[in-house]
């Protein structure tokens, strides 16, 4: 006579299974891609005739395939990018090779000096995405610097620190966010 196989009990298993899966849900760090925060610009009419830019008010940078970066032509790096980006976006000394400046009246800031100045930033298919990534950071760096001095100099505590809705407005208005992308292509060495 063979003895009847006890059966295991099973029924506290899920339960074991559930609290060991909130554990782990609960004690887990997820990583957040941030991504870059650029808001684009509405389509262009295919009629239009696209606006003309003066030479003077455009800085021109050029990655291409090995990483090298130029800016207006001439060898670059990243270390002093961000500087050289608001240099130029600044014009300090209203030099006749740097870019136009206009001034605007802006509610909270009073009369502002606004440059006119494009970054004309192009890359090669070939670039890769960290220095991609790289130069995107250093010309974002240039900007918030320019907005954190503005606001210093005017609400006393730098743009990433301002809760007022209507300051952060006034501080983009007069110092935008002017980087224009060309389409990837094989620009060579």
């Amino acid at each position: 006579m063979a003895r009847p196989v006890r059966e295991i009990n099973a029924g506290s298993m899920a339960d074991i299974a559930f609290l060991l899966l909130i554990f782990f849900l609960v004690t887990t760090t997820m990583d957040v891609d941030t991504g870059i925060t650029r808001k684009l610009p509405p389509p262009l009419d295919p009629n239009a005739e696209p606006p003309k830019v003066k030479e003077r008010n455009i800085l021109k940078v050029l990655v291409n395939k090995n990483d090298r970066l130029m800016v207006d032509g001439k060898p670059a790096t990243l270390s002093n990018l961000a500087e050289r980006t608001k240099t130029f976006l600044t014009n300090p000394q209203n030099k006749e090779n740097m870019p136009e400046m206009r001034v605007e009246e802006i509610d909270y800031l009073g009369r502002v000096k606004i440059s006119k100045g494009i970054i004309s930033l192009k890359n090669d298919r070939g670039t890769s995405y960290d220095m991609y990534i790289q130069v995107q950071n250093e010309l974002t760096k240039a900007v918030n610097e320019m907005r954190n001095d503005l606001a210093q100099r005017k609400f006393g505590i730098k743009y990433d620190k301002l809760k007022n809705e209507e300051y952060r407005k006034a501080i983009q208005e007069a110092v935008p966010v002017p980087i224009s992308e060309a389409e990837p292509e094989d620009v060579g060495e």
